[in-house]
């Protein structure tokens, strides 16, 4: 969602860097651009405001103008403030002493509280948590009934209650919230997800509602859910709310959008609270910590390849990985299967776009950002149907593959044998290269240990 700020900043420092010495007058330049770049992200104009003058004050100093390397320094510069806006430290989850710990989810209808509340308790679950969700959202029946396929897509416990033919109102309110913390207690559940009702705009109900509902359950967490695409109208909404209940993180949905980025570099400055989650996508895990320093990283180009590592340590299979390189290096060869395996592997960690947009776009992986919108998606998949389309024999041998067997292939995922001539090339290259790396481990190996071996037979000499 950072795209165009992350281009348009590391446009004014590649400027910058092109200086032979840096003066006050580019540097005012420089922050011009940087103005105009922000506000077209649509960030607050008194953060702009704020992060600006900031920026002139440190980037004029004598230490910076005089520095081997000015340029660097303003990036520097840029990079602490903007983390400091953002919080600096990730934000900690807060968790009753006594279970259980009650989260209120407020937030303006359609932002994605119920999604996010299912997304929460899954994260909750890996955790080692017990959550349970209930939905005390009386004036749509369509949220509750959202809330309970959600529960069941995350395998998490859902109080449902029974409404009695109640009318809907903050009595029928207050009585499923006492009703599921009580549940919660009987089941063991150490946390409790509050999905509450939400407007098309912030109102005195609404507010009144949820403020009954504060004092009655008396909640460790109240988060407020935004959709990062509705830019400053999130962060006015998020600033009601905080007036009113008190709010103790934020929670932005749709971060993996086209969204201009404003409402996460705005709404801590404005609401004085931290971001603690953001949503990255529709599946129950496309959910994470929100970490300043990381994203700060990706918007000047940095990367943050701490995420990446993460990401591939969650989702892939050690075990597996682990037996493939032995495997291919101690030169036992690398089947078709193998290759199957990696391509697996790699889907696992998201598309290649969001994986390529963790690396620095700086040094080697310079570039590497605008490969991303290039990549075809349906390639790997085209891949995997050719080679499930071989027999396990053909798998385990390529050499075999003859003529006939290329067209029954081709005709068997759907490709043409121009596309599977490609991958049996692209997999020959690719054990070749294993191969060799495996020669090279070995030979390394033997000098290491008949170098050893000379220095015993020396020491023996002696």
């Amino acid at each position: 969602m950072f795209d165009n700020l992350s281009d348009k900043l590391q446009r004014v420092f590649k400027n910058l860097r092109g200086q032979g010495t840096l003066t006050e007058e580019n540097i005012a330049e420089a922050l011009g651009e940087i103005r105009v770049a922000l506000l077209e992200a649509d960030v607050n104009l008194n953060v702009v405001r704020d992060l600006i003058d900031h920026i002139r004050e440190k980037a004029v100093g004598s230490e910076v103008l005089t520095a081997l390397s000015p340029s660097e320094q303003v990036v520097k510069i840029v990079h602490d403030k903007l983390v400091a806006l953002l919080g600096k430290d990730t934000a900690r989850f807060n968790f009753a002493s006594r279970p259980p710990t009650v989260i209120l989810m407020a937030g303006l209808q359609g932002s994605g509280k119920t999604t996010t509340s299912g997304k929460l308790a899954a994260w909750l679950k890996k955790g080692g948590h017990r959550p349970m969700l209930v939905s005390v959202d009386v004036y749509r029946p369509a949220a509750r009934e959202q809330l309970k396929v959600v529960a069941k897509q995350v395998e998490t416990r859902l109080y449902e209650g029974d409404t009695k033919g109640e009318p809907a109102g903050s009595a029928l309110v207050e009585r499923l919230a006492k009703e599921a913390r009580r549940e919660a207690v009987i089941w063991g559940c150490d946390t409790l997800i509050v999905d509450t009702a939400g407007r098309l705009h912030v109102d005195q109900e609404l507010m009144a509602e949820m403020e009954s509902l504060k004092k009655l359950l008396a909640p460790q967490e109240i988060l407020f859910v935004a959709d990062a695409m509705t830019g400053q109208d999130a962060v006015n909404s998020a600033q009601d709310f905080h007036v009113r209940l008190g709010l103790t993180g934020v929670v932005l949905t749709k971060m993996d959008g086209d969204a201009r980025g404003g409402a996460a570099l705005s709404i801590r400055h404005v609401t004085g609270q931290p971001i603690k989650f953001i949503g990255v996508g529709e599946k129950p895990d496309a959910f994470e910590p929100f970490h300043p320093d990381r994203i700060v990283g990706r918007i000047l180009g940095m990367g943050d390849i701490m995420s990446l590592i993460e990401k591939a340590e969650e989702k892939l299979d050690r075990r597996k990985s682990e037996e493939l390189a032995k495997k291919a290096l101690l030169g036992d060869g690398f089947s078709l299967e193998d290759f199957r395996d990696q391509l697996r592997q790699i889907k696992k960690l998201g598309s290649m776009e969001s994986i390529l947009k963790m690396l620095p776009s700086v040094g080697p992986f310079a570039g590497m950002k605008q490969a991303a919108g290039q990549v075809d998606e349906k390639q790997f998949v085209r891949l995997e149907a050719i080679i499930n389309s071989m027999t396990p024999k053909e798998r385990r041998n390529h050499d075999i593959i003859s003529g006939s067997r290329r067209k029954r292939i081709a005709a068997g995922s759907g490709t043409s044998v121009q596309e599977v001539n490609q991958l049996l090339r692209q997999y020959a290259q690719m054990a070749k290269m294993f191969k060799q790396v495996g020669k090279m481990g070995m030979a390394k190996s033997m000098m290491r240990s008949g170098l050893a071996g000379m220095g015993g037979r020396q020491r023996f000499g002696r």
